[in-house]
C-alpha cells in the first residue's frame, strides 16, 4: 500500500521535475502580475468602446449592476484609441499564453495536495485559487476562440468573456496580494545568489539559489519542490527562455495583423493575416463579406435602395444620387475590430453624420443615432452610436475609400465610419438611420 500511494498525484515524490520550486514558479507569477492587469483594463476600455447601455443593441450584458460603475462615454480622439487598447489586449493575451501554461504547470502538484483542506482559511485559499485557474482558463479560450472566429462557446461572447473576467481578476487580486511580497523575496533571494556565484553554470546557481539561508525553511516546508528530483535537463533559466521565446513566437505571428502591408503577412495565427484582399481603393481588410452577410445585390442597386432618415420633423428618403448632391466630405480613419485585427488610416469620402441629422429637425448639437443594416442576421447588424460620435465633422455615412466608390464588401452603397469606434459600429450596407429617442 505505501508503494501505492508514492505512485499517486498526492505523493510529492510523483512529481519529480528539478525545475518546480518557488524561484520558477515567482518569474512566472511576477510577469503575469504586470501583464494581467494590463489585460484587465484594455478589456474594460473595449467593453465601454461599445457604449454598453446606450441601447439595448449595444448593451449585451444587461445585467451588469455595479460593474458598470466606470462606463463613460467613448471618446473620438485620438482616432487610433481603440485601434492601439484592443491590439494591445489581444496581442498581449495571446503573447502571456505560454507563461500561463508554464505557472499552471509549475503548481499543478498543489492540486492534489491532502488532505485537500486542512481549516477554514485553507478552504477559503483553495476556492480562490479554484475560481483563479478557472477563471484565467476560461478567459484566454473564449479570448482565442472569438480572435479565431470560432463562436462553439454557449451564449454570446460578450457577457461570457465580461462576466468571467472581473470572477478571474477579483481571485487575481486576492491571490497577488497573498503571494506577491514572497515572489518578490524569492526573485531577490535568486539574484543574491547569482552574485555569491557569478562563476557558476546556470544548473550550479539553481542549486545554490535552493540553499539561499533566508530561504531555506520556506524551500523545506515548499510543496513544489521535489523531495526526490530526476536528474536535471535544462537549468531553470534555460526554461524560463523557452517561456519567454514561445510568447516572442506567439506575438510575432499575431501583431502583424495591426498593420498594412508586408507586416500582415506574419500574422500567420490570425485569421485576417496573410495578403490583403485584393488590390486598388478597397484593397484592405474585412470582416465580412457582402455574401457571408446575406447581402442581395437586386437591393443595393440605384433603383432599388434608399436611406431612409427618421428624427424630429420626420422622415427622408435620400437615394445615392441623393447623397452624392450633398456636401461631400473627407475623413482619414481606421477600423479596428474586437477580434484584434485593424487597418491603417483609410481615406474615406461621403456625408456627415450630424448634416443627416440637420435634415430631420436637429440643426443645432446632434442627438445620438440607431444605425440598421439590411443584413437581416447576426449580431450587430444594427447599432447605436452616441451624440459625441454623431457631433464629431470626421463621422460620416461613407460613399467612398481612397479615391474610388466602396466595394459590396465594404458597405456599398452607404456605411458608418466613425473615429475610434468598433469595427462593428461601423455598420455597413446602412438602410435607416434614426436620430433621438434612444433607450
Amino acid at each position: 500500500m505505501r508503494d501505492l500511494a508514492s505512485r499517486l498525484p498526492s505523493s510529492p515524490g510523483f512529481w519529480r521535475s528539478p525545475l518546480r520550486g518557488p524561484r520558477f514558479t515567482s518569474v512566472l507569477g511576477l510577469v503575469l502580475l504586470v501583464g494581467v492587469p494590463v489585460l484587465f483594463v484594455t478589456g474594460l476600455l473595449s467593453y465601454a468602446a461599445y457604449n454598453p447601455g446606450l441601447s439595448p443593441v449595444n448593451d449585451t450584458t444587461p445585467d451588469k449592476g455595479i460593474l458598470g460603475f466606470y462606463l463613460f462615454s467613448w471618446p473620438t480622439d485620438p482616432t487610433w484609441l481603440y485601434r492601439l487598447t484592443q491590439g494591445v489586449h489581444v496581442t498581449l493575451g495571446l503573447a502571456l499564453i505560454p507563461v500561463l501554461l508554464a505557472k499552471l504547470w509549475s503548481v499543478v502538484p498543489r492540486l492534489f495536495t491532502l488532505p485537500p483542506v486542512r481549516s477554514l482559511a485553507h478552504a477559503l485559499e483553495r476556492i480562490s485559487l479554484l475560481l483563479l485557474v478557472g477563471g484565467a482558463l476560461f478567459e484566454f479560450v473564449t479570448g482565442v476562440l472569438n480572435v479565431q472566429l470560432d463562436y462553439v462557446f454557449p451564449g454570446s461572447f460578450y457577457p461570457l468573456h465580461f462576466y468571467g473576467a472581473w470572477v478571474f481578476f477579483a481571485a487575481f487580486l486576492a491571490h497577488a496580494a497573498l503571494k506577491t511580497p514572497a515572489a518578490v523575496r524569492t526573485v531577490r533571494s535568486m539574484r543574491d545568489a547569482r552574485r555569491r556565484h557569478p562563476d557558476a553554470a546556470d544548473r550550479t546557481a539553481d542549486q545554490a539559489a535552493d540553499r539561499t539561508p533566508d530561504q531555506t525553511a520556506d524551500q523545506a516546508a515548499d510543496d513544489l519542490v521535489a523531495p526526490a528530483p530526476d536528474a536535471p535537463t535544462v537549468s531553470r533559466r534555460g526554461a524560463l527562455w523557452a517561456v519567454g521565446g514561445g510568447s516572442l513566437l506567439l506575438f510575432a505571428t499575431s501583431a502583424g495583423r495591426s498593420f498594412d502591408g508586408p507586416l500582415r503577412s506574419t500574422a500567420l495565427l490570425a485569421p485576417h493575416g496573410g495578403a490583403e484582399p485584393g488590390g486598388g481603393p478597397n484593397g484592405f481588410q474585412i470582416n465580412k463579406t457582402a455574401a457571408y452577410a446575406g447581402i442581395d445585390p437586386a437591393e443595393t442597386g440605384e433603383e432599388a435602395w434608399r436611406l431612409v432618415v427618421a428624427g424630429r420633423t420626420g422622415t427622408v428618403r435620400l437615394a445615392r444620387a441623393d447623397l452624392l448632391r450633398m456636401r461631400q466630405h473627407g475623413a482619414a480613419l481606421p477600423i479596428a475590430c474586437v477580434e484584434g485585427w485593424s487597418t491603417a488610416d483609410q481615406a474615406w469620402r461621403g456625408v456627415r453624420l450630424r448634416d443627416l441629422a440637420a435634415l430631420v429637425g436637429f440643426d443645432g448639437d446632434p442627438p445620438d443615432v440607431f444605425v440598421e443594416s439590411l443584413q437581416r442576421a447576426g449580431s450587430f447588424r444594427h447599432g447605436a452610436l452616441r451624440a459625441n460620435q454623431v457631433a464629431d465633422p470626421r463621422s460620416l455615412l461613407a460613399l467612398s475609400v481612397n479615391g474610388g466608390t466602396l466595394s459590396p464588401d465594404h458597405g456599398y452603397p452607404a456605411r458608418i465610419i466613425v473615429p475610434a469606434a468598433p469595427g462593428v459600429l461601423n455598420t455597413k450596407w446602412v438602410a435607416r438611420m434614426t436620430f433621438g429617442g434612444l433607450a
